[in-house]
């Protein structure tokens, strides 16, 4: 089991992952609602292309 852990708090957790140059990526449904909030914030990679955050 994969875990994402931010100031103590237990933010996401998956049994998989996806894995792209060492960073572990969580399937939207296995992160903890209660501390993410949208935002119009969008970043772009060359290969990855738009993300928005």
């Amino acid at each position: 089991m994969k875990k994402a852990i931010w100031k103590g708090q237990v933010i996401a957790e998956s049994e998989k992952t996806n894995v792209i140059e060492g960073n572990h990526y969580f399937p939207p449904e296995t992160i903890k609602q209660e501390f993410f909030k949208e935002s119009n914030t969008h970043t772009v990679c060359p290969w990855k292309g738009t993300a928005s955050h």
